[in-house]
């Protein structure tokens, strides 16, 4: 059973096997509890863009996926998207966070998720559970 969507920061960091990123979350690719959005994919790929030795880690990453599903948008998770926005927009809240973010949150909220993260923003989407991780974690 999925239990915990990965963000940008964890995703790349296991992928270039640092230890903190591959002592958490491989138990949970063991277990399948693990998933991520396909717009962090794309966020990945847009880090390993300006990497030398691109086509090796496409190709891990390629093969990383097979065992962490990227969960594609779909109506519901767009839904998602504008009521978060509209619940965070002032005066009813504290303000906006990235569109691809709020789209990573509306997945995560849709497919009742853990999401696992490094960034404190997400934070602010009500109802969203998340797990802050220290940056250096994944150093």
């Amino acid at each position: 059973m999925r239990r915990y969507l990965l963000d940008t920061a964890p995703l790349a960091a296991l992928l270039h096997g640092r230890q903190g990123a591959v002592a958490l979350i491989t138990p949970w690719i063991a277990r399948h509890e693990v998933t991520t959005s396909i717009l962090v994919y794309a966020e990945v790929m847009e880090y390993l863009q300006g990497r030398s030795g691109l086509p090796e880690y496409h190709a891990v990453l390629r093969t990383l996926l097979r065992e962490i599903y990227p969960y594609f948008l779909t109506f519901p998770v767009l839904e998602r998207y504008a009521q978060i926005r509209r619940e965070l927009r002032p005066p009813h809240g504290p303000g906006l966070i990235g569109d691809i973010d709020t789209l990573i949150a509306a997945t995560a909220l849709e497919r009742s998720l853990t999401l696992v993260t490094t960034d404190t923003d997400f934070q602010r989407v009500p109802g969203l559970e998340a797990k802050i991780l220290a940056r250096d974690q994944f150093r």
